[in-house]
This record gives structure tokens, sequence and C-alpha cells, in this order.
């Protein structure tokens, strides 16, 4: 798969304005800033997906940090949850540092691509059922151009709703009943097997619900469900 098909992929999130209340709040963001970084200035615009274009594991978390990816310009660059995902991509040998703070800062996927439901950050965390819907075509054009994806790892519930209507989009069938998010979950559809992980949100790392353990294990196994694929 050519690089250049995602290039135009990313170029058409990074010029997306179908969200109106996703629009006002991500510009609002980028013009008021944290304290701590109100000499920065922020990418305030849709965060693209990133990653390796070879890609056999993809990463689907639920939309960019406000301070996060809506400052740095990628998904999980530059906040907490974004410090125990790629720690836990480096353990498992996905990414080749094990942490991230710039867009230009070094950092390479490795056999990884990292993408998100939404792609602008929302008021509260919290998009809505229709704006998930806005970003659905190009979640699976990217699922499309990555042709040698076999394992998506979604990052909590809303994701995982995400990758399922993505993928049934595309045409493919769906398992009956239609599998369940839960941290562990595991289902196949079509060449891709969907594995589910509670979000690294601090929601869940500072109460123990997600653990470092849990997490690499997540990754442990993709290797499995690859193989389970074959």
């Amino acid at each position: 798969m050519s690089a250049s098909s995602l290039a135009r992929v990313t170029a058409e999130v990074v010029a997306c304005r179908r969200c109106p209340r996703l629009v006002a709040w991500r510009e609002e963001v980028a013009r008021v800033k944290r304290a701590a970084h109100a000499a920065e200035e922020y990418w305030g615009r849709p965060v693209p997906g990133f990653g390796d274009p070879s890609a056999r594991v993809a990463v689907v978390g639920l939309a960019p940090a406000a301070h996060g990816g809506n400052r740095t310009g990628r998904i999980f660059t530059g906040d907490r949850s974004g410090d125990w995902l790629f720690a836990a991509l480096w353990r498992a040998g996905f990414a080749n540092q094990p942490d991230s703070r710039a867009r230009d800062d070094g950092l390479e996927l490795l056999a990884c691509y990292v993408t998100a439901a939404v792609r602008c950050a929302p008021p509260a965390n919290r998009p809505s059922s229709e704006e998930r819907d806005s970003c659905l075509p190009y979640l699976a054009r990217e699922f499309e151009l990555l042709s040698e994806l076999r394992t998506v790892v979604c990052l909590g519930g809303f994701a995982w709703a995400a990758v399922l209507r993505a993928l049934e989009g595309l045409g493919e069938s769906l398992p009956r009943p239609r599998p369940r998010f839960g941290h562990g979950a595991e289902a196949r559809v079509g060449r891709l097997a969907l594995l589910g992980c509670y979000h690294p949100s601090q929601q869940n790392t500072f109460t123990g619900r997600l653990t470092q353990e849990m997490l690499d294990d997540v990754f442990a196994r993709c290797a499995v469900a690859e193989r389970r694929q074959v």
C-alpha cells in the first residue's frame, strides 16, 4: 500500500469541519490554552492517524485530548494516556521509544498504526454518536488502506463500537450476537481480530482498573490473534 494514499486521508481529516460543536470546542481550547502550555501554539484542528503503512496492528482510541492531541497535532502525544500507551507499545516492540511529547520528537511506530474513533477533541471527552458516525468514513478508509492489518486493539467501548460500525460499513459480516466490549474481549470480523482493552485514561490507571501488566498482556496477545487468523 502506498503511503501517499494514507497521506490523502490525513489531508482530508485535517481539513474536516463536519461537526459544528467539535469545531467550536477544539478552536476555543486552542485559543484559551492551558496555563502550562500558554506559550505554545496549539494544533486546534482534527487529528489524523499515524504510523507504519505496513502495520499489522492498529490501535483505536476515543478522540484527541483537549490539551494533548489537540495541542500537539498527534493522537495520544503529550498527554497521560499517551504516556501509558506509547510505553506499552515500546515494551512490545511496536515503537522505537517509550514516550511522545511532540510531533517531531522522533517517535516511529513499527508494524503499528494509531488512530481514533473521533478526530476532534470533544467537550468533557464525550463525543456524540452522530459525531462518531461523521468520522467513521475516515476510519473505514484507513482499514481499507492498511492492507497488512490483522489485529485492531480497541481502547474502550466507544472505540469498540466505532470499529464494528466501520467494518460493517465496509460490508463485513459481524458475528451474531454482536460482540460486546470488555477488557480482554476478542472477536473476529473478516480478516481482522478485534481485541478489547480499557482505555489508558487517568480514570482507569489511577484507580487500578487498568494496570501496566494488563496493557502489556493485550499487546502480547496481538501476535496470538494474528496466528489464529492464518
